[in-house]
Order: C-alpha cells, then sequence, then structure tokens
C-alpha cells in the first residue's frame, strides 16, 4: 500500500469517525428533546377550566384527554419521521463526506509528494545506469525535502569521486601489475627455447611459465571482479543459450583433454545486459565444472525460460561438498576441500565474479551439493521481451 494510499485513507476513516460520532450526539440530543415534549401531552393529572374554575382531575376524565391523546399520538408520528429522517440523511452525509475527504486526501497528498517522486525517479535511473553523475536539482522552499534532496546529492558526488577514483587505481594497478608479468613470461619463453637450454632449465621454465600463469589469471579475476562490481550496463537483448553454446564449444579443447564429458540443454532464454560479462559469467562456472572434476567426469548445461525469469544451469560431477561449504565458496579466494596448491584449478575466485555480475544484472545465483558429488549451480536473470 503506497503512502499515497495510506494517507487518503487515514483521512477518511478519521472524518468518518468524527462525522458518525456528531450523528449519534445529534441523534440523541433530538431524540431526548422529542420525549421531553412528549411529557406534556402525559401528565399524572390534567387542567380543566369548569364554570369559571380551574380543577385537576385524573386522566382520562373526561373528554380533554381524548384531545390530549391525539395531540399526543400526532407527536410520536412526527417523533419517528424526524428521527428517520435524520438516520437516512445523516447517514448519506457521512458517506459522501468520507468519500470527498477520501478524494481530497488523495490530491494532497499527491502535491505533497510530487518532489519525493522525483527522488524516487533519479535514485531509479541512477540505480539501473550506474551513472553516478547525474543530480536532482530540486529547486523549492527549504523545507525537509529540499533538505532530503540536498543530503542526496551530496552524496552522489561522494559516491562518484569515490567510484572514479577506484577506476583510476584499478587501470593504473592493471598496467603496473600486468607488464611485469608479461616481461617475465617472455624471458622465460626465451630462455627455455634456447638451443644450449639443458633439461634442468627447461623444466625450471615450465615451472615459472606455470606460476606467472596464475599470477595472469590472479589478475585478470581481480580486474574482472572490479569491473563486474562497478560495471555501467549497456542493456542490450541477447539469447542466453547462444552465450552458452559459444562458451561450451571454447571449453571442448579443455573437457577433452580432462576426460569431461559435456552434455549440453539450450532452449532460448531471451535477456538483456552485458553479454561480455555474462560470456564470463558462463565461462567461469563451465571451467569450475570441468577443473573441479575427476577423469571420466560429467558436466550438464542447461538453459531455458521460466515465466519472467531466464535460467542457467551447470551441474558437474566431483567430490562430495559438504552442505556448509555452500554459504562461503562464492566469497573471493574461498576453495572447497581446502584447494590452495592446485593452480590449474584458478585463483579462487570465480565464484566470486560470477555473484557479481548476476547482481549487476538484477538476478540471483545458489548452489546446491550433489547426492551423487558435484555441485549444481543454477543462475536466474530477468527475461527480455519486446515490451520491456
Amino acid at each position: 500500500m503506497s503512502m499515497r494510499l495510506r494517507f487518503a485513507l487515514v483521512s477518511a476513516g478519521v472524518f468518518f469517525v468524527v462525522a458518525a460520532l456528531a450523528l449519534v450526539a445529534v441523534y440523541f440530543v433530538v431524540q431526548t428533546s422529542f420525549q421531553y415534549r412528549a411529557s406534556v401531552f402525559t401528565p399524572d393529572e390534567i387542567r380543566v377550566e369548569r364554570d369559571g374554575y380551574s380543577l385537576y382531575s385524573a386522566r382520562y376524565q373526561d373528554g380533554y384527554e381524548i384531545a390530549r391523546g391525539f395531540a399526543l399520538k400526532t407527536h410520536l408520528a412526527y417523533q419517528t419521521s424526524v428521527l428517520s429522517n435524520l438516520r437516512t440523511a445523516g447517514g448519506v452525509a457521512v458517506l459522501a463526506g468520507t468519500g470527498l475527504a477520501f478524494g481530497i486526501g488523495w490530491r494532497t497528498a499527491g502535491m505533497v509528494l510530487r518532489p519525493l517522486r522525483n527522488v524516487t525517479d533519479t535514485a531509479r535511473r541512477v540505480a539501473q545506469s550506474h551513472n553516478l553523475s547525474e543530480r536532482i536539482g530540486y529547486d523549492g522552499p527549504q523545507d525537509e525535502i529540499k533538505e532530503l534532496t540536498d543530503v542526496y546529492d551530496t552524496m552522489l558526488g561522494r559516491l562518484a569521486r569515490s567510484f572514479d577514483g577506484q577506476r583510476r587505481f584499478v587501470a593504473n594497478a592493471s598496467h603496473e601489475l600486468r607488464t611485469p608479468l608479461t616481461i617475465n613470461r617472455t624471458l622465460v619463453d626465451v630462455a627455455v627455447r634456447r638451443p644450449d637450454a639443458t633439461e634442468d632449465v627447461k623444466r625450471l621454465g615450465e615451472s615459472l611459465l606455470l606460476v606467472n600463469a596464475r599470477h595472469e589469471r590472479l589478475i585478470d579475476g581481480l580486474l574482472a571482479l572490479t569491473e563486474g562490481e562497478q560495471a555501467v550496463l549497456d542493456r542490450r537483448p541477447f539469447d542466453l543459450a547462444d552465450v552458452a553454446e559459444h562458451v561450451l564449444d571454447q571449453a571442448a579443447a579443455e573437457a577433452a583433454e580432462r576426460e569431461v564429458t559435456m552434455h549440453r540443454l539450450l532452449d532460448p532464454a531471451p535477456t538483456a545486459g552485458e553479454a561480455v560479462l555474462v560470456e564470463r559469467l558462463v565461462q567461469n562456472l563451465v571451467e569450475n565444472a570441468i577443473r573441479h572434476n575427476h577423469a571420466k567426469g560429467e558436466v550438464w548445461v542447461t538453459t531455458r525460460r521460466r515465466a519472467d525469469r531466464v535460467e542457467l544451469v551447470v551441474a558437474n560431477s566431483g567430490l562430495q561438498v559438504p552442505s556448509y561449504e555452500i554459504e562461503t565458496i562464492f566469497e573471493p579466494f574461498r576453495r572447497l576441500h581446502g584447494d590452495r596448491l592446485r593452480s590449474d584449478r584458478g585463483s579462487g575466485l570465480g565464484l566470486s565474479i560470477v555473484r557479481v555480475i548476476t547482481e549487476a544484472h538484477d538476478g540471483t545465483v545458489t548452489a546446491t551439493p550433489r547426492d551423487e558429488g558435484g555441485l549444481t549451480i543454477s543462475v536466474e536473470l530477468p527475461v527480455w521481451s519486446e515490451t520491456s
């Protein structure tokens, strides 16, 4: 129930209670007045003028009481009619006034809340576009709404400066970290390929290249994690099934090398967002499913549409996963089974990147252990249609 509707209902409710109490009070006052006047017509004794004298006789003693009885009946009929009309007209007036109070409350709340709607629209645009340069710029009297919008604009300004500083830092760190790794890889590769290189040198060079490759993947993962958290999404429609099929084709060689069989059931799943980031999401899930598997294992990849959501499901065989570890696998640098030595299985950032990219697309990601061993990870994203 919106604030505007609550305000209108409260206005109508207050008017209804006050008007109903006033109607009840008026009704009892009028009813009491009629009862007092009726007592005039029904005394215990009546006054009779006879032969110039005033006499008091008991009721129903002579013909004067007949006239008084007729007057009483007329009075009672009038009383009934007046009270009935008061109930009917008063009830209609209370209901009509309640409806009018609701309408006035609705219009008044709309006028009062109009600046807040502007604040909400601006906040929604910023949340959807991540454009922190936009401001509300409310130009109105110095009241509570003006104070709120000024605080909101100040907060957006600070957030924009903070994010700009982080972007510059990430860009500089990317350059500073990648450059020496690229030089190291080139130097080691040249040393290994020299004709006079001994077998010990070649083995050492291969080990250094593996370590260098692990560091490069770690840096790429950190950068992807940062970019996903600060992504300015250009929401364009695409089919999640096409992205999954492209990733599976690229991962086929690695799966064959590790003797992992991949099964795909890719139904159309239209969604919208940054296709490059979603491709990285699917790639991380598929690579995890292949690398955290055993020889002659299996991977199942499914895409489908469900009502207003599209779903990507990646399941794999492998070691049993304890249920208490499920809550932490989406945290950075967390690996299952305490694996921190196998560099070929990644840097521990894959699922963290998956969660960040999913949340940037207003989606959800969940993981459940399979009874036979391994994991089932489901990603749900908003569906895209022509009317979206």
